[in-house]
């Protein structure tokens, strides 16, 4: 599939011609982040450019658009997306990369990309040292995931994120029925996140269930049963993956 010259070096950004495809928060965060880092960018593009006199184009599309957005370059420059969970196939017959900042873009406020890491590819030697470079220059610190593991990569970078949003929103639900507001959680969950970071899973695990007192955990259930009955599947499923937990910690500590 890619028949394009695989051993020259990649393009010097301090002096390439780089655009970006793509206006939605992403594609705005890293036009600036490029640029304020040195590198001449043009854009964020509307879909549909052809990339003309680009040495690298980076789609920042949603990934059902990335096919498309691609057969509208030109060919020549090195043509890269940055989608988690998508294969290099849909750039196709471009020499291709991707990048994937691992970190969440806010609708409003600066995209915080210094230090968060980013998944690379590429489909040639020098397309792969253009994502780690173009990683590099914005802060992020770049890290190889294979064709085969995108899928799983993306999978476990949303059960970290975008879930966690989905079980803070329960909780914030549960605790505004007992009075209790938001700001309240935020101290809580901070410190559970900083824990989990720095001990891991099974240091980090606190509570009824860790300490092995079900006869909370059952009156917790009853109250969420009384209180907010669509979040009882939710606890429930949690509950039993955190007893696995508590169980794998305490072999473990054996």
């Amino acid at each position: 599939m890619w028949e394009l010259e695989r051993d020259s070096k990649p393009p010097d950004l301090n002096r390439a011609r780089c655009a970006i495809v793509g206006t939605g928060r992403l594609g705005r965060a890293l036009t600036g982040a490029l640029r304020d880092a040195g590198v001449a960018v043009a854009g964020p593009l509307g879909r549909g450019a052809d990339g003309e006199g680009a040495e690298v184009v980076l789609l920042c599309v949603p990934d059902a658009a990335i096919a498309a957005a691609a057969a509208a370059i030109a060919p020549g420059p090195l043509v890269g997306h940055c989608s988690g969970a998508t294969t290099l196939a849909p750039l196709a017959p471009h020499e291709a990369f991707s990048l994937h900042p691992l970190t969440s873009v806010p609708a409003d406020g600066p995209a915080r990309l210094a230090g968060a890491h980013a998944a690379v590819a590429g489909s040639s030697g020098r397309a792969q040292a253009l994502a780690t470079a173009l990683a590099d220059r914005v802060g992020l610190v770049p890290m190889p995931v294979a064709e085969e593991d995108r899928v799983a990569y993306h999978a476990a970078a949303s059960l970290a994120s975008n879930f966690l949003v989905t079980l803070e929103a329960a909780a914030e639900q549960l605790a505004a029925g007992a009075g209790v507001e938001r700001a309240a959680l935020v101290p809580l969950v901070r410190a559970t996140v900083e824990n989990w970071a720095t001990l891991g899973p099974e240091r980090a695990l606190t509570g009824p269930i860790a300490r092995g007192d079900e006869a909370t955990v059952a009156r917790q259930r009853s109250a969420i049963a009384e209180r907010a009955p669509q979040l009882l599947a939710l606890f429930d499923t949690l509950s039993e993956r955190t007893r696995a937990l508590a169980a794998a910690g305490a072999e473990a500590t054996a």
